[in-house]
């Protein structure tokens, strides 16, 4: 398992048994094979800000407690504060509920939040997680505030576009936070097919903490944004050995899912 939980919060599953148009490939429940778009994305951070060497802005460290357990990221949308993350990241599945008290720090590293922290709210996971921990909709959506903030998140650190429907097979860079670092880990490497709605990839160094790390296809060098077409999770949470990852189909239920987000953020 990918996600590592605070003590409060082990305590806490105990209790409860544990502007532009958004890029989307409208796509049916089956699988295909249609490749995901690169976007146009103008938002950057400024070049002044303190940002980790490797990752992206946009991909972040979601805390609890003062600790970080989770990894997410941007997605664009126009009210610029959409989040996407594993589904297991933000509500504990079957007989569990939504977390609490979460916050997001975009481009967290070395103990620095160059952008602040966030509060994460409006999280929102498909009903197949609720009922029964489906790892076929370990995908999570949420908005991310900051009281007193003149800018929204997007307009600071940019945002890849979500793609659905996309190639099994596609070269995609990798990023999460470890829960024993303070930098982001970052890998570059083709994914494959591992079951009808589950995604492999080989990136070596992802232990727990990495989960909600996005799948990144098309990053421009400039920016580091591209399309987003997976998140780490789904198979064993996002795969027992550090080495291989594994992610939900992004389909029309995930579609879905960002659609509700966007529409009430």
């Amino acid at each position: 398992m990918r996600v590592r939980r605070p003590a409060v919060l082990l305590s806490l599953a105990a209790v409860l048994l544990l502007g532009a148009a958004f890029v989307v490939v409208v796509v049916a429940r089956q699988p295909q094979s249609a490749g995901a778009t690169t976007p146009s994305l103008d938002a950057t951070p400024a070049s002044t800000v303190d940002l980790p060497a490797v990752s992206s802005p946009a991909v972040g460290a979601l805390f609890v407690d003062g600790a970080h357990y989770c990894t997410a990221s941007v997605v664009h949308s126009q009210q610029g504060d959409v989040l996407l993350t594993a589904a297991h990241c933000i509500h504990d599945g079957e007989g569990g509920d939504y977390l609490t008290g979460v916050t997001f720090a975009p481009a967290y590293h070395d103990g620095v939040a160059p952008f602040g922290f966030w509060t994460v709210s409006d999280e929102l996971v498909a009903a197949g997680w609720i009922d029964s921990s489906d790892p076929d909709l370990d995908v999570g959506f949420a908005t991310a505030h900051q009281a007193g903030a003149a800018k929204t998140l997007e307009s600071l650190v940019g945002a890849n576009t979500l793609a659905t429907g996309s190639a099994f097979e596609q070269a995609i860079t990798l990023t999460g936070y470890p829960d024993d670092s303070e930098t982001p880990a970052v890998c570059q490497n083709t994914t494959s097919r591992q079951d009808t709605y589950q995604l492999k990839v080989d990136c070596a160094g992802f232990p727990t903490g990495t989960s909600g790390g996005p799948w990144v296809v098309g990053q421009d060098p400039r920016t580091r944004l591209g399309t987003v077409v997976g998140v780490i999770g789904g198979f064993e949470y996002g795969g027992d050995d550090p080495d291989t990852s594994y992610s939900s189909y992004f389909d029309t239920d995930v579609q879905a899912l960002y659609r509700q987000t966007a529409a009430r953020a």
